[in-house]
């Protein structure tokens, strides 16, 4: 889904959740050390890549939002092969000085970041490493060299289909949770309107059979035919029910476990989330004792030029009218802190409607649709993506369908 580059009692897990210190302190590679911030801030990390889509500056981010942490993506197999761990599969981590330097800043200001792996697309280390601890070892490479208070299992697209792969990285998650106590760890995968799908809930049983329990569990609603906030929160309410039949857990542990990732803005196939959608779930995430709420990403928090971007989703800007950095602000509340009060740097702009596009012909139920058919349905358009017959458009995240966008 970021295609643009994704046991305690129940009096227990809400108390860690709401107060969530850590005493974990990690060692970096030149042998520093650097003092864990809250579980909440770990929790509220928006996603960042620090080296694609243009990044922006992570100390002008904190100086105008008073945020603290962040969540650097995407730790990939390298392209050409292998189990050692990369920034974006080109960029080795062992080498690297670019990513430390970035993380040098952060935590000159009193702040510090998770880092994610995985994400949509790519190579993943659960594929490419023969087993779970030798994915755990590729792992941890990069706990060390940072320092790191925290990390981020990003399963999704189509690693999570690979049920060998899955294994590998639930397994090395908990290896990590074991060999560095205190370790934030969270686990994102896809969401849907009814919580999660099929493959979201098959890695979820992988969890349990291994005896695994992260910080949380979260999903992202977007991508998948959601329409704002209630469709969001909607699908909250259903992926708790989802933790509660799988774990066992009651509803307010199964909270406490759960956390959201949001799409600020325009999402990858035209679906809206504004800043009071933003709030709403933000207001749904702290009335439920909820672990995390997180959103993609940092670098597309800024209004895009000319405001509408043309329709396009883009990873530099979200094509909804916003000050820079509005987003960022809605973490900052989560983590329990109040963002600094600054006048708008620019003159409000109405937020851009999808551009109006002509129907296509209506979709039909007994039609036979092949690859690059056309149709329209629920005022979107959508083009089959293989051949398909009697599969509504937008049942299925990962269905034969692909949102073109309103019309």
């Amino acid at each position: 889904m970021r295609r643009l580059h994704a046991c305690l009692s129940a009096a227990a897990a809400v108390g860690l959740a709401a107060a969530g210190t850590t005493a974990f302190v990690a060692g970096t590679a030149s042998g520093a050390t650097t003092t864990a911030l809250s579980n909440r801030w770990y929790a509220a990390a928006p996603y960042l890549m620090p080296l694609d889509n243009d990044p922006p500056s992570a100390s002008a981010i904190m100086d105008a939002t008073g945020l603290k942490a962040f969540q650097l993506a995407f730790i990939l197999a390298p392209n050409g092969g292998g189990c050692s761990p990369t920034w974006g599969g080109t960029a080795s981590v062992s080498s690297d000085t670019a990513v430390k330097s970035v993380i040098d800043t952060i935590r000159a200001k009193g702040g510090d970041v998770s880092v994610s792996i995985g994400g949509y697309g790519g190579t993943k280390l659960g594929q490419a490493c023969s087993d779970a601890a030798a994915t755990a070892a590729a792992y941890q490479q990069v706990i060390t060299k940072y320092g790191l208070h925290a990390i981020d299992f990003d399963l999704e697209e189509p690693e999570y289909e690979n049920t060998a792969a899955i294994k590998n990285e639930i397994g090395a998650a908990k290896i990590l949770q074991q060999n560095n106590p205190g370790l934030y760890v969270s686990v994102t995968t896809a969401g849907t309107a009814d919580g999660t799908g099929w493959f979201g809930k098959q890695m979820l049983l992988e969890a349990k059979s291994q005896g695994f329990t992260p910080n949380n569990f979260s999903i992202m609603p977007f991508d998948g035919g959601f329409n704002g906030a209630a469709s969001q929160t909607g699908a909250l309410t259903k992926f708790n029910g989802i933790l509660q039949s799988t774990f066992g857990w009651n509803e307010a542990t199964a909270y406490a476990h759960e956390g959201f990732s949001g799409m600020n803005g325009r999402s990858d196939t035209g679906e809206y989330f504004t800043q009071a959608d933003f709030q709403t779930v933000l207001d749904y995430a702290t009335s439920h004792n909820m672990d995390r709420f997180t959103f993609w990403s940092l670098n597309r928090d800024r209004q895009c030029s000319p405001p509408d971007n043309g329709g396009r989703t883009s990873g530099t800007c979200s094509s909804v009218a916003q000050n820079s950095w509005d987003f960022a602000k809605y973490s900052v509340k989560f983590a329990g802190a109040t963002p600094p009060t600054t006048p708008p740097s620019t003159s409000p702009t109405p937020t851009p409607t999808p551009p109006g596009t002509s129907c296509d012909s209506a979709w039909n139920s007994s039609a036979v649709y092949t690859q690059g058919d056309e149709v329209s349905y629920g005022g979107h358009n959508w083009k089959a993506k293989w051949w398909t017959q009697n599969e509504t458009p937008g049942a299925s995240q990962w269905g034969p369908w692909e949102d073109e966008g309103a019309c």
